[in-house]
């Protein structure tokens, strides 16, 4: 289950290229906070993203920072289900078309 405190933090990480942030996208799949740290899955809007590791490892130093009492922090990249328009928010589809 997502936690809302993780979507909130991550919700500081834009995507570079949309310039909208990855929960609005929808690509976070999975925000997970547990005894053992924060596990989040993510995707990207396409997989030749240039910009993939920049994301993922923004994303790492935002959780690094909102969550310093975490043991770890776990961030996947994953393709299935394949990103679509409509795991969007209302709101990014509004600032988008």
């Amino acid at each position: 289950m997502n936690n809302p405190d993780v979507l909130e933090a991550l919700k500081g990480v834009t995507d570079p290229e949309m310039g909208v942030n990855i929960v609005d996208l929808g690509l976070v799949y999975r925000a997970e906070r547990r005894p053992t740290g924060i596990e989040v899955a993510l995707t990207l809007s396409t997989p030749s993203c240039p910009l993939s590791e920049v994301i993922v490892e923004e994303v790492r130093e935002v959780l690094r920072a909102n969550f310093a009492d975490a043991p770890t922090i776990t961030v996947e990249l994953v393709w299935d289900p394949p990103w679509t328009r409509d795991r969007m928010s209302e709101a990014a589809r509004l600032l988008l078309d």
